[in-house]
């Protein structure tokens, strides 16, 4: 953990925050100067309307008085008193239906009746009061407790952190503890691992220097799975003799391509004239039947011409003799048929 860095980011947040600490009272201070100017103004402004509607109070009592009214006598209040009153008693014979002066509830023990009423509410509502009074009670009763069982459970809650807060102390220390061991035991396993990697590589430097990979020995590619194979890891190239001998085998093997090649056209020219001698000899028979199929198709045709005029021939004797014979009556009475 960088401590430093901690330190200065605490010392810049103490820093701030008492920056911001100030600018707040400052601000604070300038809102209750603006709120007492403000309760002044209004102040005054109250004062100033009271003045002003005392002021005309006191214009309208001395120079604007009812009695000096065109209209007194409407709205003079001494006038009900002078009067004589609606009704004298519940029975009084002047109350008459039409008069609209006795209704239900507005009869002469009225007071009474408001006294009794008044003092039935009031009752009512000491009752209410008392009432009122033991739920406060009984809710204050329930509100302690609720504070006796929150005050114990904020107890409790108070000492599971502080356990709590100790177990993470301890299980940070042992942590701490066990991630320096590890990084001891690391630097000595990577301290070991270097040490026997440089032995390693000295070992196989040596190996490699005294070895027949670097000493270009041809034996030391042979492979364990033929003579015919070898391992390319270690195989440093052919010999003169090997190379000779795969020149000779190329050389063989180009004039057995160039044999073969010689015999394959031979082969194609032999088919080409045995093709060219059947085309032709295709061709003559095929003249040949030509010439056939003319000849009998001119001896058919003469032949035809023959057996047409032959039938002409015929014809016009056969039409010479239909002509000749006269019909008779047996001839026409085979066409009578009709029922009589």
């Amino acid at each position: 953990i960088d401590k430093d860095a901690l330190d200065a980011q605490i010392k810049e947040r103490k820093i701030q925050e008492a920056t911001e600490k100030a600018q707040n009272e400052k601000l604070a201070n300038e809102m209750k100067q603006n709120d007492k100017i403000m309760c002044l103004l209004e102040e005054q402004q109250k004062n100033d309307i009271r003045n002003i509607n005392k002021a005309i109070g006191e214009f309208r009592k001395n120079f604007q008085k009812p009695e000096t009214r065109r209209e007194f006598d409407l709205s003079d209040p001494q006038a009900l008193k002078r009067e004589t009153p609606a009704r004298l008693s519940d029975s009084d014979p002047r109350c008459s239906v039409s008069g609209l002066q006795k209704f239900m509830g507005e009869d002469l023990n009225y007071a009474q009746r408001m006294i009794f009423q008044k003092e039935q509410l009031r009752e009512w509502s000491l009752q209410q009061q008392k009432d009122s009074r033991n739920a406060l009670a009984d809710k204050k009763r329930s509100d302690d407790l609720y504070d006796k069982d929150r005050l114990e459970l904020d107890r409790k809650a108070v000492e599971l952190q502080r356990a709590d807060e100790e177990m993470r102390r301890a299980i940070c220390a042992a942590t701490k503890d066990f991630n320096r061991a590890q990084v001891a035991e690391l630097a000595e396993r990577k301290k070991l691992e270097k040490y026997q990697t440089m032995k390693d590589d000295m070992a196989e430097i040596s190996s490699l220097l005294q070895g027949d990979l670097l000493c270009e020995n041809p034996k030391q590619a042979a492979s364990s799975l033929g003579s015919h194979r070898v391992m390319t890891d270690r195989w440093k190239g052919m010999s003169q003799d090997q190379l000779m001998a795969i020149r000779n085998s190329q050389q063989q093997q180009i004039l057995e391509k160039r044999r073969l090649k010689e015999e394959e056209h031979q082969r194609n020219a032999e088919w080409d004239r045995q093709c060219v001698q059947a085309a032709r000899a295709q061709l003559l028979l095929e003249r040949k039947q030509q010439r056939q199929n003319q000849e009998w198709r001119r001896a058919l045709d003469s032949i035809n011409a023959e057996l047409s005029q032959e039938q002409k021939l015929k014809n016009m004797h056969l039409k010479k003799e239909e002509y000749s014979n006269v019909p008779t009556a047996e001839y026409y009475a085979q066409f009578n048929t009709t029922s009589r």
